[in-house]
């Protein structure tokens, strides 16, 4: 890029020069879920403003780099190597050599840390590309991986206590069997294959570092670290409260007035329960050590099952006339308690 092609890094995450690391992050968020390719395929003005929103994010997320380019605007990127080939041919403005390099971009891919020589130097793909800055294949490939590196966020210097801007943050998708039984995943780095062994009971949230995959320093000749995030999928009968898994199970009404036994799943097995009778709508019951497995592996949390009185949908002329017997012959009104109750 040339000096009179500047950018404005700011204008285009629509942040004040002024703005937090924590604002540029969420503007960035915004902006790549906006304009991601994967939410507008076949627009190439949104994957042109995609690839711009990321660059922009790169340099304003990083301390040293949105040091230099606040500092020296245009001509940033020449400063940030200012002193190195002074003098020398192929020099440029702040004494630059350029005769390092092929072409402009390919200092910007080195200055990024995004470029890719094919030997494991940046992200290879083999399904997917990640949009770097001259397209190149810079992303995980997909083999039996559970999410979309293209939504990964890059993690960057000074901005996360032992991370660096060599390291790389993608989001691993489970399926809540995956998490409750432990897993394996299969992707590749470049021409790397690499197994991530998944444990059970993992979380959203839960960390997983792979030492030394991420994008290689071209000063010191070390890979990074890649972080991934676990999210756990919806699931259409379980849901986490806290450590513990929680379920709603309907029963008819007359199973609560009387009481019955029922069978309701849990994540590895079914177990039967006793309904007391008397039970209201929306009751818990505890299923001790049902629930989901522990970080120590030997002890699982528990299962809460919410009880929700489901009346029939439709009734049979038979059930229709009992239920009106049951209703002419109530002992009770359940509303004497409010009867009486005004401002």
């Amino acid at each position: 890029m040339a000096a009179t092609d500047f950018k404005d890094y700011y204008a285009i995450l629509g942040v004040s020069k002024t703005a937090s690391a924590d604002e540029i992050k969420r503007s960035f968020r915004k902006l790549a879920r906006k304009y991601h390719p994967d939410v507008n395929p076949d627009n190439k003005a949104a994957e042109a403003q995609f690839k711009e929103v990321s660059e922009a994010y790169e340099v304003l997320y990083d301390q040293d780099k949105r040091r230099k380019y606040d500092q020296f605007g245009q001509y940033w990127q020449q400063a940030d190597r200012a002193g190195a080939g002074r003098g020398a041919p192929g020099a440029a403005a702040g004494g630059f050599d350029f005769g390092n390099y092929g072409s402009f971009d390919e200092f910007i891919n080195e200055l990024l840390g995004r470029f890719n020589t094919g030997g494991g130097s940046g992200f290879g793909g083999d399904r997917t590309q990640a949009y770097s800055y001259q397209q190149r294949p810079s992303g995980f490939g997909t083999s039996g991986f559970g999410f979309d590196p293209r939504t990964a966020a890059r993690a960057t210097a000074g901005t996360t206590a032992g991370r660096s801007a060599f390291d790389h943050e993608a989001t691993l998708k489970l399926s809540l069997s995956e998490a409750f039984h432990g897993t394996q995943k299969r992707f590749t780095i470049g021409t790397e294959s690499v197994t991530v062994r998944i444990p059970a009971g993992v979380k959203s949230g839960s960390k997983i570092r792979l030492k030394g995959k991420g994008a290689l320093n071209p000063q010191s000749q070390q890979r990074g670290d890649v972080y991934l995030t676990v999210e756990l999928l919806p699931h259409n009968f379980f849901e986490f409260e806290g450590d513990n898994l929680v379920c709603e199970v309907p029963i008819t009404p007359d199973e609560a007035v009387l009481g019955a036994k029922i069978s309701v799943p849990t994540p590895d097995s079914k177990v039967t329960v006793n309904i007391p009778a008397g039970i209201k709508s929306g009751q818990s019951l505890r299923l001790r050590g049902k629930g989901w497995p522990q970080k120590d592996g030997t002890a699982r949390s528990d299962q809460l099952v919410k009880v929700v009185i489901t009346p029939p949908k439709d009734l049979s002329e038979s059930e229709k006339a009992l239920y009106e017997k049951i209703r002419d012959s109530r002992s009770s009104d359940p509303r004497v308690a409010i009867a009486n109750i005004s401002l």
